[in-house]
């Protein structure tokens, strides 16, 4: 593998070229699942999902009743059950911490003000099939924040959803369950059908199909972001473990659909050393073989940048969904970060602690949506409306004014509604 310089825009291309731009069959293919299932509900949502997930499915598993906790634990290996518990206790202490209180204050005048936040009323997790902690990283902060009815959509198909799935169903008391997934699934909790009521928001990372599902059915209902596949950047200098640095890029490059992959480094050595290390791999040998090799060959690159400023003029234009701090101080690199997800800092916390166990959420913004979009939290489940109570006192003074702006804009109705209270 090259060692390319971070100056060299035609060879990271791949990687600057942000945002989301699925393929035109996909959004095409996309808006036609999403206008079938709004016209025909529960036929159209069984049709797809026979097509892309089994012969075997019928209306009678789309929806899947959640046991009670103690006999889904029941079901489950002890260790796995641990580790689930675990992660929704880090979850629940992190996101907890995130709560916003209402505001509220008088003017001189006694004009009242406030900010209120209230939970939303309903929201769709999206869980990729595989994806069992994706239920935590949804259902844990929605819950924490009031909202009532919580509803997770994931793949069915020739097997029943598994019992670490239902387990965690019911460890974060999600309300709904349905055996579905890919554009139909999204399109159903928009729209609704005569088996699943829609939802107020749909939250949840997935693959290319449920993530433009996604973005075509906003406004109809939320969304949280378009948080694609996986993508990781490490940036590491010459102190930095190139076996490390490996470890992460092939930990990543397991997962199906990665687009992008990087280490940024000032040091040339270990980028020559990451690139010896990974040539040196028969990749033909590991598990899932074929995902790691086509992450490595066609989406990975090592980055040489000329210094510390250019180091962050590349970091900030990719805006990674992971980002992998493998530095000695990191403090110095973290007030110049303004664009990344999630950040994992120093060897002893690999990415992989972010996706299970460290409490903070795996759900990112992707393709460079970083650069204005925030990792999935507790705030994504509520919103919040102002309020202000005028005095007498503050509509007199502001009568005039009110009614001069309003003419300006061509309004006399709206100029005259502040005149008139001038007679209060």
């Amino acid at each position: 593998m090259n060692v390319v310089a971070a100056c060299d825009a035609a060879a990271l291309s791949s990687l600057l070229d942000t945002g989301w731009n699925p393929p035109a069959t996909v959004v095409d293919e996309v808006a036609k699942i999403i206008s079938d299932v709004r016209a025909r509900g529960d036929g159209a949502v069984l049709e797809y999902a026979r097509r892309f997930d089994g012969e075997g499915f019928d209306l009678a598993k789309l929806r899947v009743p959640i046991p009670m906790v103690d006999a889904a634990r029941a079901l489950v290996p002890a260790k796995i059950v641990s580790a689930l518990e675990l992660a929704q206790d880090r979850i629940s202490r992190f996101q907890g911490r995130q709560r916003q209180p209402d505001i509220a204050f008088v003017e001189a005048d006694g004009t009242r003000y406030g900010v209120q936040r209230r939970p939303l009323r309903s929201v769709a997790v999206y869980v990729p099939r595989l994806a069992t902690l994706d239920i935590l990283m949804g259902a844990v902060p929605a819950k924490l924040a009031g909202v009532p009815r919580v509803v997770v959509l994931s793949p069915g198909g020739a097997e029943p959803l598994s019992s670490t799935l239902l387990f965690a169903c019911a460890l974060c008391r999600v309300d709904e369950l349905y055996a579905i997934g890919g554009a139909q699934a999204i399109a159903a909790a928009a729209f609704g059908t005569e088996s699943l009521v829609p939802v107020d928001k749909i939250v949840g990372r997935g693959g290319i199909w449920t993530t433009e599902a996604k973005r075509q059915v906003f406004g109809r209902c939320g969304i949280d972001e378009l948080a694609g596949p996986t993508e990781v950047l490490i940036v590491a200098d010459d102190g930095a473990n190139s076996e490390y640095v490996v470890g992460e890029l092939l930990a990543q490059a397991e997962r199906p659909g990665v687009t992008r992959l990087g280490v940024l480094s000032e040091s040339r050595p270990l980028l020559e050393a990451v690139a010896q290390l990974l040539d040196s791999l028969d990749l033909r040998t590991l598990e899932r073989h074929e995902l790691v090799s086509d992450a490595i060959g066609n989406h990975c690159r090592l980055i040489a940048a000329s210094s510390r400023d250019e180091l962050f003029e590349v970091l900030n234009r990719l805006a990674p969904g992971y980002l992998c701090l493998q530095v000695r101080d990191a403090s110095e690199y973290l007030g110049r970060i303004y664009a990344a997800g999630a950040i994992f800092v120093g060897d002893t916390t690999p990415v992989v602690s972010g996706e299970y166990l460290a409490g903070t959420s795996s759900v990112v913004p992707t393709a460079g949506t970083a650069r204005y979009a925030s990792s999935l939290s507790l705030g994504d489940f509520t919103r919040s409306f102002t309020l202000v109570e005028n005095t007498a006192q503050r509509i007199a003074n502001d009568a005039e004014l009110l009614a001069a702006l309003a003419e300006l804009d061509g309004l006399p109705n709206h100029a005259q509604t502040a005149r008139m209270r001038l007679e209060i």
